[in-house]
C-alpha cells in the first residue's frame, strides 16, 4: 500500500518500527494542519519518550548549518539517533521550505533524521508544526532533537519556548553579541557559541558577550544557580563540537538537579496549548469576518458609522459563542 494512503494509526504503528518513510508523512500531516494533524498528535503525545530538545538561534551567516551538522555527526558516533528540524522561511507561492538546509546536511542524512520545514509565515521563526513534529520525532525514537532556527530577528526568542537547551550562535565582527541583547536572545541563551573563532575580533566578542551576561546576573535576567557557558569553534574544521557538546549535557543535568526541566515542560505545554487556541480563534475569526451577516459591520467601520473598538467587541463574542459550541475538532 502506499504510504499516502495509510491511516494516522498505521503510520505511527510503522513510525515505531523505525520506517523513515513513515515518520517522514506523520510530519508531513503535521505541517498540513487540520483533523490529521490534531490526530497525529493525539496519537504521540502519550508515546512520549521525553528526547531532549536543542534549540540552535543566530543571525543568517552566522554557521548554524554547519554547526548543527558537525553536531550531529559527532552525535550519531556515540550511537545516539538525533534529529534536526530546520526552519525555513516559506516560499510566497507554496509556502514550502525555500533554504534547503537538508541539503547542506546530506552527508549525515542517512544515519540522523534531517527535516525543513516551512515557517509559513509565522511570526518567530518556529513553525506553528514545530511542537508536533518534535513529539512525532521523540515518539520514533529520535534523540536528542535539534531545531535550527531561520533567524530572523528579536521574535528569535520563541524558541525558548520550544527548547529545553537554546544555543546561541554569534560570529566575530558581525555585531551579534550587542543584537543578541537586543532581540532579547541574551536573556534565553543556555550556550553562547562563538564561531569562526579564528577569525579578527573573536576574543572582542566574548568579551562583549561575558559582559552582557555579568549585566544580567545583575539585573536578575538569569538563572543565579546558572551562568550560561561560551565556547569558541571553527564549525568548518570540527574545532570546539566536542566542547559545545560537553555544554550542552552540562547544562541538560543542570536542568535536572534544579528542577528547571521540570518547569520548561510546563512552559512548553502550555505555550504549544496557547498556540492551538490561537490557530483556532483565527481560523474562526476569518470565517466570521468572511461571512454575509459581517460584511455591513466592515463597511460602517470604514464609513466611520462604527468605532473599531466596538465591531471588535461584538465580532469577538460572535467568534467565542462560534468557538464554544464547535465540537468538529
Amino acid at each position: 500500500m502506499n504510504i499516502r494512503d495509510l491511516a494516522p494509526r498505521d503510520l505511527v504503528t510503522r513510525a515505531l518500527d523505525k520506517d523513515r518513510r513513515a515518520v517522514g508523512r506523520l510530519l508531513t500531516l503535521v505541517e498540513r494542519a487540520g483533523p490529521e494533524s490534531d490526530q497525529v498528535a493525539e496519537l504521540t503525545h502519550p508515546l512520549s519518550r521525553g528526547a531532549p530538545v536543542i534549540g540552535i538561534t543566530g543571525a543568517p551567516g552566522s554557521g548554524k548549518s554547519t554547526l548543527v551538522a558537525k553536531l550531529v555527526a559527532a552525535m550519531t558516533e556515540t550511537r545516539e539517533r538525533p534529529a534536526v528540524l530546520a526552519v525555513d522561511p516559506s516560499s510566497p507561492l507554496t509556502g514550502g521550505a525555500i533554504l534547503g538546509d537538508r541539503v547542506r546536511m546530506a552527508a549525515i542524512d542517512d544515519v540522523a533524521f534531517i527535516r525543513s520545514v516551512a515557517t509559513r509565515g509565522h511570526t518567530g521563526g518556529l513553525a506553528l508544526a514545530i511542537p508536533g513534529a518534535v513529539r512525532v520525532l521523540d515518539a520514533a525514537g529520535y534523540a536528542p532533537i535539534l531545531i535550527e532556527t531561520v533567524g530572523v530577528g528579536q521574535v528569535e526568542v520563541e524558541i525558548a519556548a520550544t527548547a529545553d537547551t537554546t544555543v546561541v550562535v554569534v560570529t566575530p565582527g558581525m555585531g551579534d553579541a550587542v543584537q543578541a541583547n537586543k532581540a532579547g536572545l541574551l536573556e534565553v541563551g543556555d550556550i553562547f557559541v562563538v564561531n569562526k573563532a579564528d577569525q579578527p575580533g573573536a576574543g572582542d566578542t566574548r568579551r562583549d558577550l561575558e559582559l552582557m551576561l555579568d549585566l544580567s546576573h545583575v539585573t536578575g535576567h538569569q538563572d543565579a544557580s546558572y551562568r550560561p557557558p561560551i565556547v569558541s569553534t571553527n564549525a568548518l574544521d570540527g574545532a570546539g563540537i566536542s566542547d559545545v557538546i560537553a555544554a550542552i549535557e552540562a547544562h541538560r543535568r543542570h536542568l535536572g538537579h534544579s528542577g528547571q526541566g521540570a518547569i520548561r515542560r510546563i512552559l512548553r505545554a502550555r505555550h504549544e496549548i496557547a498556540t492551538r487556541v490561537d490557530a483556532r480563534l483565527r481560523s474562526r475569526l476569518g470565517m466570521v469576518l468572511d461571512a454575509p451577516g459581517q460584511r455591513q459591520l466592515v463597511e460602517d467601520v470604514a464609513a466611520g458609522k462604527v468605532s473599531t473598538v466596538e465591531a471588535a467587541a461584538q465580532v469577538a463574542r460572535l467568534v467565542v459563542g462560534a468557538e464554544g459550541t464547535d465540537r468538529s475538532r
